[in-house]
């Protein structure tokens, strides 16, 4: 392990990571991408939150991240699942959900840090603020500055230099005044493109590279399992996975 020049280990050098989110509850596209993340010889995923929500198969998505997960971190649904909120999208995934499955998404972390060279990287779900604060491509220049900022009371206490998030399932890099801010993209529910999305950093002794992979995974079958399940706002996931637009959920009387 090399040390940095303000002394902090590089963690991350020869570390090649597949960083997925927002997989919510969708087990097809879940299933491809792990298919695709093998292929190409990637052994560390890391999931950046929304494990479900949205999606028909919460259970088996849990179960899923548990397996073959090294790290994962807590996404605005996770925490309302786990019970933050008591919507009938968040009721309705919670009660196929053990207690088991329930506490280890209640207790997921809110953040996780590495270094690589000299630089700190921060991983987290939406916001270095909050799991529910949500900085957009087009947010202003002071919230992009401020994913990169300590923020004690999450127990950040340094300046991030690359940031990497989820939450608004577009894929992107954004250079904040010389800092990358880096977006995942979503595994399960993409509002960017009908494929599903995940991003690849490989870190070696000459630097690091930032790649991102789009998968084809059978839609329909997903779309079948979701109509068929008896879930909430069915035919908004269904329009959201066939057109990869944003369909926005009101309540039916």
């Amino acid at each position: 392990m090399q040390l940095d020049i303000l002394g902090r280990s590089s963690t991350l050098e020869g570390m090649k990571l597949a960083v997925i989110a927002d997989l919510h509850a969708n087990l097809t596209a879940t299933l491809a991408v792990h298919a695709d993340i093998r292929r190409r010889g990637i052994r560390d995923i890391w999931v950046l939150g929304d494990l479900v929500g949205k999606g028909p198969r919460p259970k088996e998505v849990v179960d899923w991240v548990q397996a073959h997960a090294s790290m994962v971190v807590m996404g605005n649904w996770d925490a309302r699942v786990a019970g933050a909120s008591n919507r009938p999208q968040d009721v309705w995934p919670r009660a196929l959900l053990s207690k088991g499955q329930l506490e280890y998404l209640a207790a997921l972390p809110f953040s996780h840090e590495e270094t690589f060279g000299n630089m700190l990287w921060r991983f987290i779900h939406a916001s270095s603020k909050s799991v529910f604060h949500r900085v957009y491509p087009h947010s202003s220049l002071p919230d992009q500055r401020e994913m990169f900022y300590p923020q004690p009371e999450r127990e950040l206490t340094t300046f991030a230099d690359a940031v990497v998030y989820a939450d608004v399932h577009e894929a992107m890099i954004l250079d904040v005044e010389g800092r990358p801010l880096i977006n995942t993209g979503s595994v399960g529910n993409p509002l960017d493109t009908v494929l599903a999305s995940y991003l690849i950093l490989d870190f070696s002794p000459a630097g690091y590279c930032i790649s991102f992979a789009r998968v084809i995974y059978d839609r329909e079958s997903e779309i079948t399992f979701a109509e068929a399940s008896g879930m909430p706002f069915a035919r908004e996931y269904v329009q959201e996975l066939r057109t990869g637009r944003y369909q926005k959920r009101r309540s039916r009387t």
